[in-house]
């Protein structure tokens, strides 16, 4: 295949990439500015690279016509939770979506893999359009926990460097990281409700500053500089409390101040 050819071949599997992280992105940050908990920490994904398509062909005797049919991880999401619990949530989501269509599952995470990878992977139809038309792509989700993530990482650079043959004592090793990982996410399991409050704590002051910032900036544009000191002023003695229902109250007072300007202009 020419150079070009694959560039066109691959643009529709960077393409599904590029949209399924904007969106799922976008249910993240719908869920903290509601101030609720989301199941997903954090969302990547890549199209595999053309050497390791070329190695996946020469292993599996795959021919460039059947690449699109015979390789469904060219396109890959990965999707990143805190806590295991997490992970079926996600699933869930993904599942009752009508933008995708799930082709396959294999709980890794139940069923662990005998070198001790633990993960939860789904083949998903998802249609992206083109100027050549519609593509259906099929894009492979990785769904972990933080813990799994760190071990997998560490386990495909050693599989890669060894050629998927590693030395036993590294193996050993490596399964009994595993089974630390997985010590590790019951131990976290147990102190969740604390982690999650102390979180949520964090993302109501990030949202309570933002509108704070944004209604000042607002301001700006109608108040005097005088009052506009005065509430800036106002504001960074109140951050420094590092009181959270106290920035509430001020960002409250702040929306009438700015309703206020904005009746006034109405008239």
């Amino acid at each position: 295949m020419e150079i070009q050819g694959w560039r066109e071949l691959l643009e529709p599997y960077q393409l599904a990439v590029d949209e399924i992280i904007v969106k799922l992105n976008h249910i993240i940050h719908q869920y903290r500015k509601r101030g609720q908990y989301s199941p997903m920490e954090q969302v990547s994904g890549r199209v595999k690279s053309i050497s390791s398509i070329l190695d996946k062909m020469q292993k599996k005797q795959i021919p460039f016509e059947e690449i699109r049919t015979r390789i469904e991880d060219i396109s890959g999401i990965r999707i990143i939770c805190q806590f295991e619990e997490d992970i079926q949530k996600v699933v869930d989501l993904i599942s009752a979506r009508a933008d995708m269509q799930i082709k396959t599952q294999k709980d890794y995470v139940l069923n662990e893999k005998d070198s001790g990878y633990r993960s939860y992977h789904m083949i998903v139809y998802y249609d992206v359009h083109t100027l050549d038309g519609l593509h259906r792509i099929p894009v492979e989700f990785q769904i972990r926990t933080l813990a799994m993530n760190f071990w997998a990482t560490i386990e495909h650079s050693l599989q890669y460097k060894y050629k998927h043959n590693l030395p036993a004592p590294i193996s050993e090793k490596l399964k009994n990281a595993s089974k630390a990982v997985l010590a590790l996410d019951a131990e976290m399991a147990t102190i969740r409700e604390e982690i999650l409050d102390a979180q949520n704590s964090f993302h109501r002051k990030e949202n309570v500053v933002a509108d704070i910032l944004n209604n000042i900036q607002n301001l700006y544009k109608v108040a005097n500089k005088r009052e506009i000191v005065k509430i800036q002023d106002e504001f960074y003695r109140i951050y420094a409390t590092d009181d959270l229902e106290s920035l509430a109250q001020f960002s409250k007072e702040l929306d009438l101040i700015s309703e206020g300007y904005r009746s006034q202009s109405l008239r």
